[in-house]
């Protein structure tokens, strides 16, 4: 079984200080003070978001003025976003480090399911739902597959909602094929620090090369609204085969800096090229390369 590792972190020097967690933290142009340690996660959560927001990011737009894009950023984003990973497993644990990979995707339908921590109300509960069921319907569109909400024992893309100490617990119980007992995944994701907001396992069978066959997403319940539909973007995204970030890539969600919170228009274009009947999963960045200039001006043309 091969797994990736995706995840969503506080990645700001300057606002956040150096997180042991994360990639080395990328710089910001925006002033900011290291957030104090909280007694709750909610409280350190909300702290974050506060900040991130009074410094200009965590923007909502979706095609902003101030970040045009081109098919030659698009080729080179898809290149180091789909076409690489962010970590590999060293020693039975997932370890930061850019690695060439090949193209993933999925072939089959994704069934869509949640699990809530019972701390997590049946008002919020409700309110996750739908923004995931929303979110599924458009990655629907946008990829061209058979996508839809399911119940969790018949999901083949489940999302946790769960509080910190909820997450053990949660673990122990899931759906057989979502157990992997002494793996990676597994201690990923009892030991999820607090500056990892959520994260994403994807997995598939090393008989079908780059064939996706299931994904796990991790939600931190602590989380506000923007913040938490911000991760259920993102890491759903990234479940469908772009996995890596880039520091280049804007408008993105595909970049550690949060300055975007929510998918926009240049990623919904990624999504599209990968999608393109003429990608197959386990095809190499060679292979791939020649393919994608008019795959990019395919794609930028069909979502104008």
């Amino acid at each position: 079984m091969n797994f990736q590792y995706l995840k969503k972190c506080a990645g700001l020097a300057l606002l956040l200080g150096a997180l042991t967690a994360c990639e080395a933290p990328v710089e910001t142009k925006k002033p900011g003070v290291a957030i104090p340690p909280q007694r709750t996660a909610e409280s350190f959560y909300q702290q974050v978001e506060l900040r991130l927001r009074k410094a200009g990011l965590m923007r909502t737009e979706t095609n902003p003025p101030d970040a045009r894009f081109d098919y030659d950023d698009l080729v080179q984003d898809f290149r180091d976003i789909a076409l690489y990973d962010e970590y590999e497993i060293d020693a039975g644990v997932f370890v930061a480090r850019r690695t060439p990979a090949y193209l993933r995707k999925w072939q089959r339908p994704v069934n869509v399911g949640m699990i809530f921590g019972p701390g997590v109300t049946a008002e919020q509960r409700a309110k996750d739902r739908e923004t995931v069921a929303q979110y599924t319907r458009r990655l629907a569109k946008l990829t061209g597959l058979e996508m839809s909400m399911t119940d969790a024992s018949r999901a083949n893309m489940l999302l946790l909602v769960v509080a910190e100490e909820e997450t053990g617990s949660v673990v122990d119980n899931l759906p057989t094929r979502f157990r992997f007992p002494g793996s990676a995944v597994n201690d990923a994701l009892r030991n999820s620090p607090r500056d990892v907001f959520c994260a994403a396992f994807a997995f598939s069978d090393d008989l079908k090369r780059g064939e996706y066959e299931g994904a796990l997403i991790l939600v931190k319940a602590e989380h506000g609204a923007l913040m938490r539909q911000s991760c259920v973007h993102e890491e759903m995204a990234q479940a469908m085969g772009l996995p890596n970030d880039s520091k280049n890539a804007r408008p993105s969600i595909f970049n550690d800096d949060e300055e975007f919170a929510l998918l926009t228009v240049h990623d919904e274009i990624l999504l599209q090229m990968l999608y393109d009947p003429r990608l197959r999963p386990g095809m190499t960045e060679a292979q791939v390369l020649p393919l994608l200039p008019q795959i990019a001006r395919d794609a930028a043309g069909f979502g104008s």
